[in-house]
């Protein structure tokens, strides 16, 4: 792995600033990418011209864009609500064809931070919420192949799909080379996979790839059962990580998703651009370089 390719998402307080401003900020601390948000890079307040001009941008200050994070919850009693949804992910993968992106991130819902998502088991089965995710998928995907843009279904704590077991019926649904897996180790760890054997295992699927390191149990029943570390201070091996990514011949983004909350807040006062550049330092001795 080289620190070439190394991207930091978006979010937390790079969400409010300008793209140019985001772009450099990242840029001057060191990364080679950015993997943007709809906060962002979002067809339904903003044209083509002026997602294309976000992609001028981020490319004027020599960064790659990633990857942009859609994720939509498709897991959604209101079937308006679920409709809508799906139908603004449509409209990001046609900007996204438009403009040049290559990669999409995905998850499957439901959200279980949001208190009015359902809840599985008591407000829908799970059979039921299987089938609100491969309806839309039914559709999202074949205009992926159409747009030859990837879709990076991204496993995450207390969705339906969350660990490498519980991704493998979207998998196997589909035999399109665009979906694939957005590669994040955290959910991976604490679901007490094996990071590197899941590497492997999903090879050629990876599409894309977060940095983001946990420790505890994967419970939502009370606060602090979990959380996102600092990188190098939770359960994943990433020298084994790394390692693993190397034997596959792996050679995308490796994105930092900085949810280290109450670092930020209490320590970095909020300061995103000082977590950026942390995680850069962190990744770096990670790697050896």
């Amino acid at each position: 792995m080289d620190v070439k390719q190394v991207a930091f998402m978006a979010s937390s307080g790079y969400r409010s600033m300008t793209p140019e401003a985001v772009c450099k900020s990242l840029s001057s601390i060191g990364y080679a990418a950015v993997e943007w948000t709809l906060a962002h890079f979002n067809p339904r307040n903003k044209s083509v011209s002026e997602l294309a001009r976000l992609l001028e941008w981020t490319h004027d200050f020599g960064l790659q864009a990633s990857e942009i994070v859609v994720q939509q919850d498709y897991v959604v009693l209101d079937e308006k609500s679920r409709a809508d949804r799906v139908k603004l992910t449509l409209e990001c993968i046609e900007a996204a064809a438009e403009v040049g992106v290559t990669t999409l991130n995905l998850f499957s819902g439901p959200t279980p931070w949001d208190s009015s998502a359902p809840v599985l088991g008591r407000d829908v089965s799970e059979g039921t919420a299987w089938q609100m995710v491969f309806d839309a998928l039914d559709v999202i995907v074949p205009l992926a192949d159409k747009k030859g843009v990837d879709l990076a279904m991204e496993p995450v704590i207390g969705m339906l799909a969350h660990d490498y077991y519980t991704t493998l019926p979207i998998l196997n649904r589909y035999g399109s080379q665009r979906l694939g897996i957005n590669y994040d180790p955290s959910a991976l760890a604490l679901y007490r996979n094996d990071p590197p054997a899941v590497v492997h295992a999903f090879g050629s699927l990876i599409k894309h790839v977060h940095l983001k390191d946990a420790v505890g149990i994967p419970s939502f029943a009370r606060p602090g059962e979990f959380l996102f570390p600092l990188l190098g201070e939770g359960i994943v091996d990433w020298q084994k990580v790394f390692a693993a990514l190397d034997d596959i011949g792996y050679g995308g983004f490796l994105s930092v998703e900085f949810e280290s909350f109450n670092y930020y807040r209490k320590i970095l006062g909020n300061d995103v651009e000082q977590a950026a550049r942390i995680s850069l330092e962190q990744v770096r001795r990670l790697m050896g370089t």
